[in-house]
């Protein structure tokens, strides 16, 4: 069922075919839609009126104050005699000027609301670049200062930045809209023998005196922009990839992303060519809030992946699919989000197919699924956040990143492939990532895309709106089934009666995730003497591997068996990771006990968490700082 144009849109397609002399008369709908900004309600930007096209850094990184500070200068395209706004959070502007003439300019903050504030510039009749100085607050959300004790090699300092979704406004002054695709170059000064890297060209090795430039030429969304300073060093993996570490972590880095050439090669086979050049990974300190942000060029990595056994990797697969959905094509607001990550998880599960075989990615989709299964199942099943298209107005977009944009999102694209065919539905998402690219989509807009040229050569009757529009699963949605799974099913099944022992259990075939299958299904209250006798025979307690030590210490919590707490602790002061801290806080929070024990740990943990995690676990213990 296709969805219909609202007024407002209709009338908005026409204002800007009569306003505009760019626009063609003889562009479709879909491409009169592509030209306009999107209307995002996370941004005080109004880029229809004034918008930004490039933007000139020139920062110093200064880790005494932890403040970042500088010039930056932008080039405009201008659709009428409108102020220019940008967004801001916690920001000092010294100055701003017409960077032709040198004349000041008027400028004026407006107080916005929690999540920023709007920065009004009066811009002359000509002006057609603007110039400001400005500084970064020590406490800015984008940011995490580092000492070295929380690096991983504890030996410098360190410091990087997290800006999505919306938090790139609290260390650039932006227009912080993934609505708007932007080029930039910087010029960035860190103290003497640190490295800097950006999502951009970056150098493979440290230089002396601490200056840096890089260009990015490729126009991205702002929440795209990332900087890393500290100790790192550089290791080639092949043509055009190589990994970035702190010098302890490199070598283990190196060998857990062997692989990775050979991902590149395969995400070409299947959706076309790399746009970005090289794709190199950097593993970051133990603070950083997610598994993976996928800046061009250069994604950030966490080293929980690192288990000295690439089992991790899909991770790896997964922000390199990014390259094309989500860097390429953009989601236009975060209402949208789904676009970026459910068409990032389905490209990911080919690559891992292409490389490992159908077995091991299905064991991969089956996880994802009982993931899936587990967010509806909290947010509730006729939750308007189990939507694909969100309704995010007055939220923070964080709201939105759950199971749902990634999961419902790849099951929604494997349920189009088998109504399609592979063969015709990898044609379709070949040429989507050609005709969009470095182009932004809207929910309503790839719909539309969707059915010009997939759908309308499908003799059958399509129910888009079940997907995208409507709570929950459709009753014929794809449920992934592991073959291996059933076996370990069967394993645990049996030890659960105690028809086998713990001594009987054969896993040294087993991989991570089969691992993962049997201790998820582990009942919560299981007595925990059972627990210890696994352990005693698995050493489960001290795994080196995060993902099998986070659901091990969540049985480890609704059991009550304190012999892990000790190592649980070690986990909570080193890992800022959100995907594993909201579970197991949570699991804490849940008796007096375990809550006043996670409130002293999360006392001296905080610090090496981002803002990203601090603001959910703040309100998981009722965090109060006094």
């Amino acid at each position: 069922m296709k969805p219909k144009l609202t007024t407002l849109l209709a009338i908005a397609v026409l204002m800007a075919c009569s306003d505009s002399t760019n626009v063609s008369s003889s562009k479709s709908n879909y491409e009169m839609k592509k030209s306009l900004y999107a209307n995002d309600t996370h941004s005080f930007s109004e880029p229809n009126s004034v918008a930004m096209s490039h933007l000139s850094l020139n920062i110093s990184i200064d880790f005494v104050t932890r403040i970042i500070s500088g010039a930056a200068a932008y080039t405009l395209e201008r659709n009428d005699n409108s102020d220019f706004i940008l967004d801001v959070d916690g920001l000092e502007i010294t100055a701003v000027r017409d960077i032709e003439t040198d004349k000041p300019l008027n400028f004026l903050i407006e107080e916005g609301d929690k999540y920023g504030d709007k920065l009004i510039i009066d811009l002359d009749s000509n002006t057609s670049q603007v110039g400001l100085d400005y500084s970064t607050s020590p406490n800015a959300s984008a940011l995490l200062w580092m000492e070295p004790s929380q690096t991983n090699d504890g030996t410098a300092p360190f410091l990087f930045t997290q800006g999505q979704a919306i938090l790139t406004r609290s260390w650039v002054p932006i227009q912080d809209s993934p609505a708007i695709r932007i080029t930039y170059d910087a010029m960035v000064k860190v103290p003497p023998g640190m490295m800097a890297l950006m999502s951009a060209e970056n150098p493979r090795d440290s230089n002396i005196n601490g200056q840096y430039t890089f260009i990015m030429n490729q126009p991205i969304p702002p929440y795209l922009m990332a900087l890393a300073v500290g100790d790192l060093a550089f290791q080639s993996l092949g043509d055009h990839t190589g990994v970035y570490a702190e010098p302890g972590m490199l070598e283990v880095s190196a060998y857990e992303f062997a692989d990775m050439e050979k991902m590149l090669l395969a995400a070409e086979e299947l959706y076309g060519p790399y746009s970005w050049g090289r794709y190199d990974v950097l593993v970051l300190p133990p603070g950083f809030p997610f598994g993976g942000m996928e800046n061009p060029k250069l994604t950030f990595a966490t080293p929980t992946i690192i288990a000295g056994d690439r089992s991790l990797t899909s991770l790896i697969a997964h922000e390199l699919a990014h390259s094309w959905s989500g860097n390429l094509v953009t989601n236009a607001t975060w209402d949208d989000f789904w676009l970026n990550e459910g068409f990032t998880v389905y490209f990911e599960k080919r690559i891992m197919e292409a490389l490992y075989g159908h077995s091991y990615a299905e064991m991969l989709n089956e996880l994802g699924y009982q993931d899936l299964k587990q967010t509806i199942r909290q947010l509730g099943e006729r939750s308007p956040d189990t939507h694909l298209k969100l309704d995010l107005n007055n939220r923070n977009p964080d709201d939105g990143m759950t199971d749902v944009a990634y999961e419902k999102g790849y099951l929604f694209l494997r349920w189009l492939e088998s109504i399609a065919g592979r063969e015709k539905f990898d044609e379709f998402l070949k040429n989507y990532f050609k005709v969009n690219a470095f182009k932004t989509m809207t929910t309503e807009s790839f719909i539309e895309y969707l059915e010009e040229n997939l759908l309308a050569n499908i003799d059958e009757d399509i129910d888009l709106d079940q997907w995208i529009y409507a709570p929950g699963l459709p009753a014929d949605h794809p449920i992934p089934k592991s073959l291996r799974f059933q076996s370990v099913d069967s394993i645990r099944s049996a030890w659960l009666q105690e028809k086998v022992q713990v001594s009987e259990i054969q896993t040294e075939d087993w991989t991570t995730h089969e691992w993962l299958c049997f201790l998820r299904g582990i009942p919560e209250n299981i007595d925990k003497e059972k627990l210890a006798i696994l352990d005693e025979q698995f050493g489960l307690t001290q795994s080196r591997n995060s993902e099998i030590a986070a659901i091990w210490f969540e049985r480890a919590i609704t059991s009550d068996y304190k012999a892990a707490f000790p190592q649980l602790e070690a986990f909570l002061l080193k890992v800022g990771r959100r995907k594993f801290l909201v579970p197991l806080y949570s699991q804490l929070s849940k008796s007096e006990a375990n809550k006043e024990w996670a409130l002293n740990v999360y006392s001296r943990a905080r610090a090496n968490y981002h803002a990203v995690s601090i603001n959910t676990i703040d309100e998981l213990l009722d965090w109060n700082a006094s």
